[in-house]
């Protein structure tokens, strides 16, 4: 079982769905990502469009983020985020859980003119990275100076440019790697000063 490991409800217990159809981001990955972001959570809005067990999308709402909101087209997994969400009242009205594939969770946050500032993509490591970043930028849910966070396997590579996208950065932590993209002016520009 995994804790949140940051912000208001550092130590707050995360329960997984059974079986192997979710992996859940463990605590050095979540660690990792939080610190990459250095401190952009608070206030933010921030979208898990694979949320799994919702640790990721809870530990954004646990450093402050203004809004959240996880999406998974699984029952159990969605049981699971229900779970980790039961007796936080406070993230009533700033979490808001949707049952849907991430196709679909797109349409509808676009038709609700919904933007966000941190997109985490954390897919099965067979699907095809490079279409569902296409489907984010496509559809218009991603704030001037969003952050699109990938989680992939180390050896499944990705190229520096998806559509509007680029990757400013890549971080190995054991056989998982984390790659930032940014609308390409914004990487392009944060790119040079690193």
């Amino acid at each position: 079982m995994s804790r949140i490991i940051g912000g208001t409800r550092k130590g707050r217990r995360l329960r997984a769905p059974a079986g192997r159809l979710t992996r859940p981001t463990g605590a050095r990955v979540r660690q990792s990502f939080f610190d990459l972001l250095a401190g952009r959570t608070n206030g933010c809005r921030f979208l898990d469009l694979f949320a799994g067990a919702g640790g990721v999308g809870i530990e954004a709402f646990s450093r402050g983020a203004s809004r959240v909101v996880l999406v998974d087209h699984a029952r159990g997994a969605i049981a699971a985020i229900r779970r980790n969400l039961s007796g936080l009242d406070e993230a009533r009205g700033v979490v808001e859980v949707r049952r849907a594939d991430f196709r679909s969770a797109l349409a509808q946050l676009s038709d609700a003119r919904m933007h966000f500032d941190v997109v985490f993509v954390d897919p099965p490591y067979t699907a095809e990275y490079e279409a569902i970043l296409d489907r984010v930028v496509a559809s218009g849910v991603l704030a001037p100076e969003a952050i699109v966070i990938v989680e992939r396997f180390h050896k499944r590579t990705l190229p520096e440019r998806i559509g509007m996208l680029g990757r400013f950065r890549d971080v190995r932590i054991g056989d998982h790697c984390l790659s930032l993209y940014r609308p390409w002016r914004a990487a392009a520009v944060e790119g040079s000063e690193n």
